[in-house]
């Protein structure tokens, strides 16, 4: 078992996301992972304080899946705006609370269908929310 990169937030994700396990309650899918890494979290900063290699909400993230070297070109949304054929994965995926709070160079997990384990390597965030001043929901 390896043991999880350490991860930095935003206040602003932090808590919005805590809002959200709060309408969703704990049995929702995915609910008690996202709280993990919350609470997992070493860093907590301000939006605009957080350095550009760190996913954030709402950013865009090139990743490579090791053994395959498959790329995925990723953004992390809210669950209102998943939509796996565009790329836009839910915070509540598995992938998606994996990679919050990830920096480049770091490696996540990747639990895949079939009890299948993939790991990704974040090889850089294309764009976060602070490039462009909108925090959307």
């Amino acid at each position: 078992m390896t043991t999880a990169p350490s991860i930095i937030l935003t206040r602003l994700d932090v808590q919005r996301l805590e809002q959200l396990i709060d309408r969703l309650g704990d049995e929702f899918p995915g609910v008690e992972a996202l709280q993990a890494e919350l609470d997992r979290a070493e860093d907590v900063v301000g939006h605009d304080e957080v350095p550009a290699g760190v996913v954030t909400m709402n950013s865009s993230v090139h990743c490579r899946e090791e053994s395959s070297g498959k790329d995925y070109h990723l953004t992390l949304v809210y669950p209102k705006d998943a939509n796996a054929d565009e790329g836009k994965i839910s915070i509540l995926a598995p992938v998606g609370s994996a990679l919050l709070g990830l920096q480049v160079g770091q490696h996540i997990d990747w639990p895949a269908p079939g009890g299948k384990t993939l790991k990704l390597e974040l090889l850089s965030v294309e764009g976060q929310p602070k490039d462009g001043g909108a925090f959307p929901l």
